[in-house]
């Protein structure tokens, strides 16, 4: 059975809690390998809308083993709220699984993501002040807190004291802040250590194990490619690995292990936060696609930039990623419009790039090459086949297919998680 890697194909909120959930009964695992409670997904079922910040979609799919693996950083008690708000609603969440080995948020790197972003003033990054940044700076300076240290009241209180001693001296000399107290930073961590201690284990050796016995295992992406802190629109993204690749550090298996990737591409773009965006749309156009797709952040939010689609950026998820199934998500927000573009190429002062430009600077002043498609007037929500939906449609879904280079195996005609198009198996079943 196969290892598949779910991966957002664009700056994120493309769907991918949506198109996890779709796969959800054709799943034995649903992996979370990046990422923290910065980013969320909504998934529709019924008339019940769930919105997860840091738990894996897998969570609301009955029989399905959620993991939060190593390279995830974990806000606790954001968990514990996240566990007891699905709980409370009727969801079994004791098949949770976290990894020893996945980093802790302690409160002052919160407080420090917070006092940061103020301090650079226009030069923001645009973080979602969780904390996320400055954990996995820890984390690679080799000075974090990991989920097993909660169980080493000795080690736990060692670390924290070295970590103030630096952290401390940033806040108030720097930032004009008060010193935190280790002793609050020992009561917020430990406060729920033993409520998640069950759920703590090896999960690198469960999952190569569960390959090994022909279970199928999906790893879902937090954020998405141009997010990415290596091939992504860097310093403007997140600060973890958020693309393919990811997947295997951030779980411990191995690349030879994955049999497929799945790219989620929404019928436009959007974008939280700061950095360049070609296609973003200023006009009441822009506000249309905000307010018909109701793009506002799942975990923050805050309004998203909206523009038209970019294939250039989707060509270059494709290749990042080797994405060989595509997920168009949101097309019935195009209905109704008379022509809709699609940027094939950017223009950078005279000279035509068909490719992302390595550049940052050229990427930030690339200005969109668009081809225009006709639109189509007719509901799409209740199509459940490729050839039921209007001609117009059809070309558009086959135009961005050609362009990105890889095939559309599925398509979202709503938000519900009945409404979608398969036109192909995802988990390459038919292939």
């Amino acid at each position: 059975m196969p290892a598949v890697v779910l991966v957002g194909a664009q700056w994120g909120d493309e769907g991918k809690g949506k198109a996890t959930d779709l796969l959800g009964s054709s799943v034995d695992y649903v992996v979370k390998f990046n990422g923290g409670n910065n980013a969320g997904h909504t998934v529709v079922i019924g008339d019940q809308k769930y919105a997860l910040h840091l738990l894996p979609s897998g969570i609301l799919s009955p029989g399905v083993v959620p993991v939060i693996a190593n390279g995830v950083v974990v806000d606790i008690s954001v968990l514990i709220e996240e566990l007891d708000g699905l709980e409370a609603r009727g969801v079994d969440t004791s098949r949770l699984r976290i990894s020893a080995n996945a980093h802790v948020i302690p409160p002052y790197n919160r407080t420090l993501d917070k006092v940061t972003e103020r301090f650079l003033g226009s030069r923001k990054l645009g973080t979602t002040g969780r904390g996320i940044g400055p954990t996995y700076a820890d984390k690679m300076n080799r000075v974090g807190i990991r989920v097993q240290d909660l169980y080493d009241e000795s080690i736990l209180r060692q670390k924290v004291t070295a970590a103030l001693d630096t952290k401390n001296q940033l806040l108030l000399k720097i930032y004009n802040r008060r010193a935190v107290e280790v002793e609050e930073v020992m009561e917020e961590l430990l406060r729920h250590a033993e409520r998640i201690r069950p759920m703590v284990c090896d999960t690198a050796l469960e999952l190569n194990e569960a390959l090994d016995a022909d279970k199928t295992v999906l790893f879902e992406a937090g954020q998405a490619t141009l997010l990415d802190v290596d091939h992504g629109t860097y310093p403007f993204v997140t600060s973890s690995n958020a693309t393919s690749g990811g997947a295997c550090t951030g779980s411990g298996v191995a690349p030879t292990r994955i049999d497929s990737v799945i790219g989620i591409l929404k019928a436009y773009t959007s974008r939280v936060g700061e950095g360049p965006f070609p296609t973003e749309l200023h006009d009441d156009m822009g506000e249309f696609l905000r307010k018909t797709g109701a793009e506002y952040g799942t975990t923050t939010g805050r309004p998203r930039r909206c523009g038209w689609v970019d294939a250039v950026m989707g060509r270059y998820a494709q290749r990042i990623n080797g994405v060989t199934d595509f997920v168009i998500t949101k097309l019935d927000i195009l209905t109704g419009l008379e022509k809709v573009p699609v940027c094939v190429a950017y223009d950078v002062q005279g000279v035509r790039h068909d490719s992302m430009p390595v550049n940052q600077s050229d990427f930030h002043h690339a200005t969109p090459i668009y081809e225009e498609l006709p639109g189509w007037w007719e509901d799409i929500s209740h199509c459940r086949t490729f050839e039921e939906l209007p001609e117009n449609a059809k070309n558009y879904v086959l135009r961005l297919e050609e362009l990105i280079g890889a095939r559309v195996s599925a398509i979202g005609v709503g938000p519900g998680r009945e409404e979608t198009i398969q036109r192909f198996d995802l988990l390459g079943r038919d292939s």
